[in-house]
């Protein structure tokens, strides 16, 4: 069943009485939003969206709306929306999410609540390595089953535009095996996915002190074939303490980039590592940087590269520190936020969540949370010329929420206010409707 079947074609809406429509339009975007402009989130009041075929048509004021011709032509073909004066903006992009594995992480878990650090678990053979077998002995149909469940559960929270990586089977069988279910349950769910290809996660037990051979494989092997068969957008690397050096991560990703795929990383979460051999790359995105300095900063803001925050794996970690948004914004890099849904160190599909996190910890703003998560991840993720504001032309990809002012999004924590969801014209149930 693919996603005409399931869900049927995107129907003609009309979204009205819109209290507050956050359309995060800018009149000349040509790249990511930095500084001050992350908190612009041009607001309209009594609101209303007009969606087409999948599209945004026009946007404005719920009184001209109801005396517009055409609308009042075609008034029986319309579904109507009344939104009763409730928050109405983009839907979420979650760009960082790692959502191909079998079950989750709870012995890691535990072991957390005792006092063991990440970095010890791993050594302990939790972690990353401890979700391999899972992956390796699924079956594709499996995979995918899975991947869909979670895909669904991102749309309950006002999620439509997802990255999702594999990862989590480390040997080329069960990495195209991954990616292969990623396409499989993003056929079958309306919204947007983009796959990326992490077969460099962490070197797997057979290849123990081989690191160099692992690398081998997945720059001549993993790659190419990735490529060949049109499975992934991105090929990522976790360039960090434990996982891989700055030099095999340039290496990865320069064959990434040879093979015609574009390039993003993990980066600086355990460690700083510096940053100016991976942007000579120019990776749309780099991820964590809980440890960069004023250099890097630097370096970042001059660049077109989006710094993908995911605060969520601090959290759960129990870390008493987050990555620095103040200091990153405030150095005019473009800054987005990530759930970076996994089952070690971040099993969550909340956005919501990730909002109040980085409105409490990181200080960000709610406003500068929200541009973070839906204008700036459309960036991160190579889709800003069709997602992450409200304006005609782009999908129609939205999100109603309970709420009558948008800085509530962030304010309630531990619980889900996302009404209703849009994704590419098609209507979802959210937590509330």
């Amino acid at each position: 069943m693919r996603k005409s079947e399931q869900h049927g074609k995107a129907e003609a809406l009309l979204l009205l009485n819109i209290g507050q429509l956050l359309t995060l339009r800018t009149p000349s975007a040509i790249g990511a939003r930095r500084g001050r402009a992350l908190g612009e989130l041009d607001i309209m009041t009594d609101a209303a969206v007009l969606c087409l075929a999948g599209k945004i048509v026009s946007v404005g004021k719920t009184s001209d709306a109801l005396k517009d011709p055409w609308i009042k032509k075609h008034t029986r073909r319309l579904t109507k929306i009344d939104c009763a004066g409730r928050v109405v903006l983009p839907g979420f992009v979650d760009s960082h999410t790692h959502p191909v594995f079998t079950a989750p992480r709870l012995l890691d878990f535990e072991r957390r609540t005792s006092g063991a650090s990440y970095e010890e678990i791993a050594e302990a053979g939790g972690g990353i390595r401890s979700s391999i077998r899972g992956v390796r002995e699924a079956a594709m149909p499996q995979l995918a089953a899975k991947v869909l469940s979670t895909l669904t559960a991102f749309a309950l929270h006002g999620t439509v535009s997802v990255e999702a990586k594999s990862g989590y089977g480390l040997s080329l069988e069960s990495e195209l095996k991954s990616l292969e279910a990623i396409r499989s349950a993003a056929r079958d769910w309306p919204g947007t996915v983009v796959p990326t290809l992490l077969g460099a996660h962490v070197v797997p037990p057979e290849f123990e002190n081989r690191a160099a051979d692992y690398v081998k494989l997945v720059c001549d092997e993993m790659i190419p074939r990735t490529a060949k068969g049109k499975l992934a957008t991105y090929v990522d690397v976790f360039c960090d303490r434990g996982a891989f050096s700055e030099e095999q991560s340039v290496q990865i990703l320069s064959a990434a980039r040879n093979h015609g795929l574009a390039v993003r990383a993990h980066v600086s979460q355990l460690a700083r590592t510096s940053l100016q051999r991976l942007l000579s790359l120019q990776p749309l995105s780099l991820d964590h940087l809980d440890f960069v300095n004023h250099g890097d900063i630097a370096m970042l803001a001059k660049s077109a590269t989006v710094a993908t925050l995911v605060p969520g794996a601090n959290y759960f970690l129990g870390l008493a520190g987050y990555p620095p948004a103040r200091n990153l914004i405030d150095g005019g890099a473009a800054v987005a936020l990530a759930t970076d849904y996994n089952p070690g160190t971040s099993p969550t599909p909340s956005m919501m969540f990730v909002l109040s996190l980085a409105c409490t910890h990181m200080k960000m703003s709610p406003a500068e949370a929200i541009s973070a998560a839906t204008f700036n991840g459309a960036w991160a993720l190579g889709l800003a010329h069709r997602k992450g504001s409200i304006e005609p032309g782009k999908d129609a990809d939205l999100a109603l929420f309970d709420v009558k002012d948008y800085r509530e999004i962030a304010y309630w924590f531990g619980t889900n206010l996302c009404a209703r969801v849009i994704a590419n014209g098609i209507c979802l149930s959210g937590s509330k409707d």
